[in-house]
């Protein structure tokens, strides 16, 4: 672990930046969501429909139920452990990670409860299916695992296209021993969603803190899609370590760490230039060790 002090352009793994939900205002966990939802046009009414989109925490996902339901804040959070919901064991009544995203129908009998079944049972069929299995399996780990896995893909990837490659650095790090050191951890444990990672923020106590506790966070830390369970699933060969996003469409991997060095340079010269529109998408650095 290092512990020099770094400037406000850091070295640290890469994470995703979601910017592009920044632009509805329902990305941070804990803050406003705002509730995607059909309601109909002039005539026979249309049925009204709750999406949820890839990358959404439990939390935000509860909040957006109780918008879409119009119930008091909190209740959907409330009636998870009476749910019934069908989780791993190891999830330990968390459905974090089995929430899954799509568009739901609303009728006038949709309850929270009933939403959160419907999610979770969605989940189940998607993950539980032969490929899911077998591919979880290759990576020598239960499907549980592999929805965590997912998780981080799903947060750390800037694209669909890197999603595989960055799943391959998970298994590499894990395969070498190396801790992970993801910022997306880091975020859940800290309830947020920043680019910006402190050295005292990779100190924290958490089971979430990547940068101290070897291996995967004991939870999935968002809802993923299918795209990045494809991407864990099937991941492509390749020995890469680390990587840093230096601009939108420019996410460089590698084994080395020297090259990546130098690309973590190219990151903070684009950062200290503001080129495009603000701080790129992915724009991350890691705050780790080459392999001993």
């Amino acid at each position: 672990m290092q512990t020099k002090t770094r400037s406000r352009s850091t070295m640290r793994l890469t994470r995703r930046g979601r910017l592009a939900l920044l632009g509805v205002g329902a990305v941070l966990a804990g803050t406003a969501v705002v509730v995607p939802l059909s309601l109909g046009g002039f005539g026979d009414e249309e049925p009204r429909t709750l999406l949820i989109p890839e990358g959404w925490r439990a939390s935000q996902i509860y909040d957006a139920i109780d918008k879409a339901l119009a119930l008091p804040p909190g209740s959907a959070r409330k009636t998870v452990a009476k749910a019934g919901l069908k989780l791993e064991s190891a999830a330990e009544g968390n459905p974090e990670g089995y929430l899954f995203p799509a568009t739901y129908t609303l009728t006038d009998d949709t309850t929270a409860e009933s939403l959160l079944r419907q999610m979770v049972e969605t989940a189940n069929r998607r993950f539980n299916g032969a490929p899911v299995a077998a591919g979880a399996q290759r990576n020598a780990m239960n499907v549980y695992e592999a929805v965590t896995v997912a998780s981080i893909v799903q947060a750390e990837a800037s694209t669909k296209s890197d999603m595989g490659k960055v799943a391959r650095v998970v298994f590499n790090r894990l395969e070498r021993g190396m801790p992970l050191q993801m910022d997306s951890t880091l975020n859940y444990a800290l309830k947020r969603n920043t680019i910006h990672t402190s050295i005292n923020d990779t100190r924290i106590e958490s089971p979430y803190n990547s940068y101290q506790r070897m291996g995967l966070p004991p939870t999935p830390i968002d809802n993923p899609g299918e795209d990045a369970m494809r991407a864990v699933t099937n991941p492509p060969k390749g020995d890469w370590l680390y990587f840093v996003t230096v601009k939108p469409g420019d996410t460089r991997f590698t084994a080395d760490y020297t090259q990546h060095l130098r690309n973590v340079a190219d990151f903070n010269a684009q950062h200290k230039a503001g080129a495009g529109s603000g701080t790129p998408s992915g724009s991350h650095s890691p705050v780790t060790r080459p392999p001993q």
